[in-house]
């Protein structure tokens, strides 16, 4: 059977494309781009992923079966956000020595598929990368007009997902828990993170005072069944706002409250230098966070997930060949920072009393 080298190699040909509706001969060489968990190449006027075969300890791609089943899940799961942007599936199939890559629905013809599938891709539609928020943001034009839209687009979003069946007690433990990779992470000593100890010993009392909050955005069903990567990265200001690369690989990590999520975006927003776009995205989607969200468990959801990316940050670095081993420090620091901002700000809220003394009856469980 033929191993990975000689897929890619395979999948960074014109050649490979032509079942897929597109004139080879019109094509440039596709660009391949590497992330952690795939390969992405851009073909013309479509994109399609290849799964790496790798396991960490929140996901498993190691098996055919594996792969196929979450390409299956990418495709289901964000059709929510991204309406006609995912295509379907594309069979890696392998015949007598050479590969072809095929439409799913190829399979079912009699003879049109003669070989062996031996990997799975998803086709999708290529987004117009200058509408891409990160990149918008960047040039300075993104407009009040543009955050109204992708407001609506979320509301409708979270009106409509289904709560998660999490548990007060276990929706707190979560947070709780990631205290500890966190730590092991970012405290080695050959990084030397400056106030990562800080940071994240404050987090951990945010956490403890924090805690009937926690358990009161689950006891009242808001938590739901979301994105899980709510970035600028994967938001397309179209019209109407298309939102790409859920998480689909992990049901747990989709499991968010949406003001979670608003400030998991909002911090994004701010380190690509857009401070204003957070305040906006928490004030118009209002009555799906609650009326009105709390500051202080603003802030406590915010701080958490700053630690959370500057470790996944620094986890490349853990890699047998880190991809720009240079990046990763310095974008951790960043986050450190950024958590201390809403720690302090947490300190400062006029309701941080409220998270030792709810003013709703304390959830059980």
């Amino acid at each position: 059977m033929p191993d990975l080298e000689a897929k890619l190699r395979f999948l960074q040909t014109p050649a490979a494309y032509g079942a897929s509706g597109q004139d080879p001969a019109r094509l440039a060489t596709p660009e391949c781009i590497e992330t952690h968990m795939s390969w992405v190449f851009l073909v013309g006027q479509q994109v399609f992923k290849l799964k790496k075969p790798v396991r960490f300890p929140f996901l498993d791609f190691t098996t055919l079966r594996l792969r196929e089943f979450y390409c299956r899940e990418e495709v289901r799961l964000n059709a929510r956000l991204a309406p006609g942007v995912y295509l379907g599936l594309m069979a890696l199939q392998w015949c007598e020595g050479a590969f072809a890559l095929l439409p799913e629905a190829d399979l079912r013809v009699p003879g049109a598929a003669p070989g062996e599938t031996v990997d799975w891709l998803i086709g999708m539609r290529r987004l117009p990368q200058q509408r891409m928020l990160h990149q918008l943001i960047a040039q300075g034009n993104v407009t009040n007009q543009d955050i109204d839209a992708l407001v609506q687009v979320l509301l409708a979003f979270y009106r409509s997902a289904p709560v998660a069946t999490v548990s007060p007690s276990d929706y707190l433990a979560r947070f709780q828990y990631e205290q500890a990779p966190t730590r092991e992470v970012l405290l080695r000593p050959q990084f030397a993170l400056r106030d990562a100890a800080l940071a994240i010993d404050r987090l951990g009392l945010a956490l403890a005072q924090g805690a009937d909050w926690l358990r009161q955005r689950a006891w009242q069903r808001r938590v739901l069944d979301g994105h899980g990567d709510l970035r600028p990265e994967h938001i397309c200001l179209l019209q109407p706002p298309v939102v790409i690369d859920c998480l689909e690989f992990n049901p747990q990590l989709r499991q968010v409250d949406p003001l979670d999520e608003i400030a998991y975006l909002s911090l994004e927003c701010d380190m690509a230098g857009a401070p204003w776009i957070g305040p906006r995205l928490v004030s118009g989607c209002a009555g799906v966070l609650g009326e009105p969200p709390a500051p202080a468990l603003l802030q406590l959801y915010t701080a958490h997930r700053a630690l959370l990316r500057a470790r996944l940050a620094m986890a490349h670095l853990l890699d047998p060949q880190p991809r720009m081993p240079e990046k990763w420090p310095a974008l951790a620091a960043r986050y450190i920072a950024h958590a201390l901002t809403a720690l302090d700000a947490l300190a400062q809220s006029p309701n941080r009393q409220a998270f030792s003394a709810p003013h709703r009856r304390r959830p059980s469980g």
